[in-house]
């Protein structure tokens, strides 16, 4: 590849849009924090001539400008989308965040894209945090390659960075990881570091000299040619037995020369495939240049090496009723089904959805349906519903720029879909289908917040709503038993962008309070309870008393209630309002205020009077009753337990155990699951993980992931209770 020099007419200040999906590339930008993605972008958007060198588009703005937050907290907290033009191919570039907070944008971007960028730092290596990115990418079956960044850092050594990147990520097989191009060095400066400042390409066997400030093409010196020829036949061996292409294998190794057409041709089928990962360098454009290093080559693989939306296996695809209905992937003319991707809020035009396009053409005020299934859990509700879509535009920075249709395998930004939700599926309203939505990570922060005045309590549950509507990674809990709105966030750093977004974009000031756990109570033993309710106030008066006995059960059983009454001392139309009232006081607790649970209550004895006998008066004897009982015996207090699962790298099995031991948690067993990981079960109270993602997080190095998920209610220590009684008075 990079077999000529390059000119760009730009594509500044049109709408870019495709007529077929051959012309359109998706491509994800993905990496560990701090890699050096969203400065590539801007190189690319420059290269392509999309921005001009103060990185502005025409009509104002920059290419990064997409959310006031990103600029105020200096790093990508959202997926967003750059659209640039290289050799008449649309070139959608999706940049997504590398924190591990906001990998629900990573994911929503893998599933917009075709193929995917995967951005490295030369200065900071292959960590477990860059393992976790790429696994991330490996889950879905994503097309890869690695661009090398920060090149102009002392430490920066592109050959070592591909060595690691091989051995970290080449599996069985180091030959799928090699570069494409090897770096040309320039003069060594006072510190010894020499800069990069061109690449050799091992296909073209060119030279590609960026020092004069552009991109200048010529022939390798002759000092060069014996290690491009070694590393050219190890890169073309490669390709081709990744590619599978066995005739050209023989033809290859019995002599005959390849041409580089053909040689690219296997690579983008090896790259499609996902058993090839070739590695490019990239560098920023200094002040005075028109071309970042390495900008043309990405261009040139991302439109001749990267495969098309034709290759993108489709989603499975259903009627409403769940029946499978196969489609042929990437078809114009074929039945409308897209996705929303990603959905946002402007100030002007209200909300904006983005939207890959599997099959069919979306059109402007085109009646769509959308359906949303499978996040009721969340906060979103399922619905069907048909809408009318707004305008259609290609996004670029804080532009909107119309456009007339969006053929399949394309993104378009749709205006005005109201019901709209991310994830949903679009599709005609008289062929209504559903997708099956991609795999959203599991929120496991809690974040408690009030309004912090009357009128944001009135704005509050919108602004949640629409929250939620955008970010389907968040979970909103109105919790019934603590009476608390909870917002179950990714992490820390997710939680301060849902807090700021209700505030700067809602106009909702919250505040943020101690969440607490749903703790219930139980007696201890048996104990016997009289309640007495007897009243006269002229007229008919109250009288009721009944006499019962109160008796634990295993947990998860419940309230038990049982008559056995002789001889009518409480007539059987009050019977049941007894139990009424045990049951209304057993909800309202009977010792801190929580629920009470796992007893049994035995009705024995009683008296009632002719007249003055009622519903009401035994509904409230019946209480006074089970408070009696609670007098006479020891409450338990039950916390609620949850099972746990650590994935955590072999390096940090010891700490996180000990750990779990210092949070009152039963280690239940572990198992090796391959790849130096470990599987840890265990049994945590609840009331002990309410920041474990952020300490786990902090203990492994971004390593480890865990679920949690409710097992039981269980008796809490009897120091914890007390302690918690001293802290809170009574209210954990």
């Amino acid at each position: 590849m990079g077999d000529k020099t390059h000119t760009h007419p730009g594509a500044a200040g049109r709408a870019m849009t495709a007529d077929h999906p051959a012309s359109v590339r998706n491509v994800v930008l993905v990496g560990p924090s701090g890699s050096g993605k969203t400065t590539l972008v801007e190189a690319l958007a420059l290269t392509a001539g999309a921005v001009n060198r103060a990185g502005r588009v025409e009509d104002g703005g920059t290419v990064s400008d997409h959310d006031d937050i990103e600029h105020r907290q200096h790093r990508s907290v959202q997926l967003s989308l750059v659209p640039v033009e290289w050799e008449g191919i649309k070139i959608n570039l999706l940049d997504t965040p590398g924190y591990a907070d906001f990998v629900g944008e990573l994911r929503a971007g893998l599933r917009a894209a075709d193929a995917a960028l995967f951005v490295v730092s030369a200065s900071d290596g292959v960590d477990g945090a860059t393992r976790m990115v790429w696994e991330e990418c490996q889950a879905v079956g994503m097309p890869r390659a690695l661009v090398v960044t920060h090149l102009e850092s002392a430490r920066a050594d592109f050959e070592e960075m591909t060595r690691a990147c091989a051995e970290a990520f080449g599996a069985d097989d180091p030959d799928a990881v090699l570069p494409l191009y090897l770096p040309l060095r320039g003069p060594a400066g006072p510190d010894g570091h020499a800069p990069v400042t061109g690449l050799v390409g091992l296909l073209s066997q060119k030279l590609f000299d960026y020092s004069p400030g552009e991109r200048k093409e010529s022939e390798p010196g002759e000092d060069q040619l014996p290690g491009l020829e070694e590393a050219r036949d190890r890169l073309i061996e490669g390709i081709i037995a990744e590619s599978e292409d066995e005739t050209l294998m023989d033809r290859y190794l019995g002599g005959e020369q390849v041409d580089v057409k053909t040689l690219i041709e296997d690579l983008e089928r090896a790259v499609a495939r996902g058993t090839f990962h070739p590695v490019l360098a990239a560098a920023p454009a200094a002040e005075d240049a028109r071309q970042g290093l390495g900008t043309v080559e990405l261009l040139e693989l991302i439109t001749r090496g990267f495969p098309t939306p034709f290759e993108h296996p489709m989603p499975d695809v259903t009627d409403l009723d769940g029946t499978p209905r196969p489609l042929t992937p990437c078809d114009p003319e074929g039945p409308l089904v897209a996705e929303v991707v990603k959905t946002s809020s402007d100030p002007y035009v209200g909300r904006i959805s983005l939207v890959r396009v599997f099959s069919g053409t979306l059109r402007p005020d085109d009646t769509v349906h959308v359906s949303g299934h499978g996040l009721a859990d969340r906060g979103h509700e399922d619905h069907d519903v048909d809408e009318k879509t707004g305008a259609l535009s290609v996004a670029f920075g804080k532009q909107q720029r119309p456009v007339e249709q969006a053929v399949a395998g394309d993104l378009v930004c749709v205006a005005k879909l109201g019901r709209a939700e991310t994830g949903d599926t679009l599709s005609a309203k008289d062929d209504p289908l559903l997708m099956e939505p991609w795999r959203m990570p599991d929120p496991l922060l809690p974040l408690a917040i009030q309004a912090h005045s009357k009128p944001d309590e009135d704005k509050l549950s919108l602004g949640l709503s629409r929250l939620v509507a955008e970010d389907p990674t968040m979970r909103l809990e109105q919790n019934q038993d603590t009476h608390q709105v909870v917002l179950w966030c990714l992490g820390e750093a997710h939680a301060d962008v849902a807090l700021e977004r209700l505030r700067s974009r809602y106009g909702v000031q919250v505040d943020v309070v101690p969440h607490k756990v749903p703790l219930r109570e139980t007696f201890a033993g048996k104990a016997a309870g009289r309640g007495r309710h007897v009243k006269q106030s002229g007229g008919h008066g109250q009288y009721a008393i009944c006499e019962i006995e109160v008796e634990p059960l295993p947990g998860g059983s419940g309230i038990e209630f049982v008559d056995k009454v002789v001889g009518g001392a409480v007539p059987r139309q009050f019977i049941p309002s007894v139990e009424k009232g045990v049951r209304a006081q057993a909800a309202k607790g009977i010792a801190a205020g929580h629920p009470l649970v796992d007893v049994r209550v035995t009705l024995l004895d009683g008296k009632s009077h002719s007249v003055d006998s009622s519903d009401a008066a035994f509904q409230t004897a019946g209480a006074l009753a089970l408070r009696e009982a609670a007098a006479e015996t020891r409450i338990h207090l039950l916390e609620p337990v949850a099972e746990v699962s650590v994935l955590i790298p072999d390096d940090y099995v010891g700490a996180v155990m000990s750990d779990l031991s210092s949070r009152r948690g039963r280690v239940l067993g572990t198992e090796q699951t391959g790849a130096g990981r470990t599987l840890i079960r265990a049994e945590v109270p609840e009331f002990e993980i309410g920041r474990y993602a952020i300490d786990l997080r902090s203990l492994s190095h971004g390593t480890a992931t865990f679920s949690r998920a409710y097992a039981r209610h269980e008796p809490m220590p009897p120091q914890v209770a007390e302690r918690l009684r001293e802290q809170d008075g009574d209210t954990p």
